[in-house]
C-alpha cells in the first residue's frame, strides 16, 4: 500500500497563499462596493497591502482578478445546493439548505452583493461558468427533487423554480441588507433575528411543498 502524503506546504507556499487570500479579499470589498469599472488595481493592491507588481504576478489583469472572486463566490454560494442528497429525507434536506444559505447571507454579504451585481449586468463574465457548471450542478439537484416528487414525498412543483425561490428568498437578507434593517432594526448578525428568519422562512417554504 502506498501510503506517501502530500508534502507539507512550505514557508514559501504558506505566504504565495497569504498573499493571494489578502488580494482577494481586498478585491471582493472594492468590487462589492464599487463594481469592476470602479475599482482600480492600485486601490486593491493598497487594500491587500501590497505593490501593483505583486498583484499583476497572481492576477494579471483586472478582469482576471474579478472573474477569480466571483468564482470564489460561486463556491461559497453553491457548496448548500451540492450538498443535497437524493438519499435525504426531503423536508429536512430543503430545511437544511435554507438555514445553510441564511448562513452565507449572514457570513459572505459582501460576496452575495457581488454575485448580486454581476447578474444585474447580465454576467458578461461569468456567463460561461453560468451556462456550464452551475446549469449542470442545477439540473442534478432538480432531478434530484423531481425524483422525491414522483415518489410521493414532495408536493407537486417545477423544480427549477423551487431552487429559484429559495436563491431569491435566503439572498434577499444579504442583497437588501439595508432594507431589512431600515425596516425590522435588526440584521442576521443577531443571533436572536437570525433564528427567526431561519424558522420563518423554513416553515413558510416547508408548508408550501409539503405533501397534503
Amino acid at each position: 500500500m502506498n501510503s506517501a502524503k502530500s508534502p507539507a506546504p512550505t514557508r514559501r507556499s504558506k505566504a504565495v497563499a497569504a498573499k493571494r487570500t489578502a488580494i482577494l479579499a481586498a478585491a471582493l470589498e472594492l468590487f462589492s462596493l464599487y463594481g469592476l469599472h470602479g475599482t482600480s488595481l492600485d486601490k486593491v493592491a493598497e487594500g491587500a497591502d501590497v505593490s501593483k507588481t505583486n498583484l499583476l504576478y497572481y492576477f494579471p489583469s483586472k478582469e482576471a482578478l474579478y472573474i477569480a472572486v466571483l468564482k470564489e463566490i460561486l463556491d461559497v454560494w453553491l457548496a448548500p445546493l451540492r450538498a443535497l442528497r437524493s438519499d435525504q429525507e426531503p423536508l429536512v434536506a430543503i430545511r437544511d439548505y435554507i438555514r445553510l444559505k441564511l448562513e452565507v447571507s449572514r457570513d459572505h454579504p459582501q460576496a452575495s452583493r457581488l454575485f448580486c451585481l454581476e447578474m444585474l449586468q447580465g454576467a458578461p463574465l461569468l456567463k460561461a461558468e453560468l451556462e456550464g457548471d452551475l446549469k449542470a450542478l442545477v439540473d442534478e439537484k432538480s432531478r434530484i427533487v423531481k425524483g422525491w416528487i414522483e415518489a410521493g414525498r414532495l408536493a407537486a412543483v417545477e423544480p427549477h423554480h423551487l431552487i429559484f425561490m429559495l436563491w431569491a428568498t435566503t439572498q434577499h437578507y444579504a442583497d437588501f441588507a439595508s432594507q431589512v434593517e431600515a425596516v425590522t432594526g435588526r440584521t442576521l448578525n443577531d443571533e436572536a433575528f437570525f433564528l427567526e428568519t431561519v424558522e420563518n422562512v423554513q416553515r413558510m417554504v416547508i408548508e408550501g411543498i409539503r405533501v397534503r
